[in-house]
C-alpha cells in the first residue's frame, strides 16, 4: 500500500509541474557521465530550470491527467523532464547548446512540450534557435518604431518646407 501512496504522489508532483511550467523538454540521458550530468544539472539550475528523472509510466499517468496528449510514444527508455517555470525557451537552449558542447554525448532530445502542446525533436531544436526574449522584444519595438519615425518625418515635410520658404522670402526682402 505504501508503494501505490508513494507513486501517486510522484504522480500528483510531476502532474503540478506539468501544470505550472511555461515549457519541458523530454530528453534520453543514456550514457550521461556523472560528471557530465552534474554540469547539465547545474547549468539548468543557474537559469531556474528544473531536471528530473521520471519514471515513463507515472509520467504518462500525470500526463493524461493534465490533458497533454501525443507523449506517449515519446515515453521509452530513461527519461529525463527539464521544467521551465519561467523562460519558456531555456530548457531546449541549455540541452541543445550543451549537446553541440559535449560532441561525443549520449544525451538526446525526445520531445519537447510547450504550453500544453507536444513539439518534436525538430521544433524543440527550432525553439533553442530563437534569439533570446529581449532581442526579440527589441525586434518588434524596432518594427513597431519604423513607420512611426517615416510618419513623423511626412508630417514635418510640409512645416520644414514653409521655414525654407519663410527663410527665402526674408533673404530677398533683405537683399532688396
Amino acid at each position: 500500500m505504501q508503494n501505490l501512496n508513494q507513486k501517486a504522489q510522484v504522480v500528483s508532483e510531476i502532474k503540478e509541474k506539468f501544470e505550472q511550467s511555461k515549457s519541458c523538454v523530454f530528453a534520453d540521458f543514456r550514457g550521461l557521465t556523472v560528471k557530465d550530468a552534474t554540469e547539465l544539472r547545474s547549468k539548468f539550475r543557474e537559469a531556474g530550470v528544473e531536471f528530473k528523472v521520471c519514471k515513463n509510466t507515472l509520467t504518462r499517468i500525470a500526463a493524461n491527467e493534465v490533458g497533454i496528449e501525443g507523449l506517449d510514444p515519446y515515453l521509452e527508455g530513461p527519461t529525463a523532464i527539464a521544467f521551465s517555470f519561467g523562460d519558456p525557451v531555456a530548457p531546449a537552449k541549455i540541452l541543445s547548446d550543451f549537446i553541440k558542447e559535449k560532441k561525443n554525448i549520449a544525451l538526446s532530445i525526445k520531445v519537447g512540450v510547450v504550453d500544453g502542446k507536444v513539439i518534436d525533436a525538430d521544433g524543440v531544436k527550432a525553439l533553442a534557435d530563437l534569439p533570446p526574449k529581449e532581442v526579440l522584444l527589441a525586434q518588434v519595438l524596432a518594427g513597431m518604431q519604423g513607420p512611426l519615425v517615416g510618419m513623423a518625418n511626412v508630417l514635418q515635410g510640409p512645416i520644414r518646407k514653409l521655414g525654407y520658404a519663410l527663410e527665402d522670402l526674408r533673404k530677398q526682402k533683405e537683399s532688396a
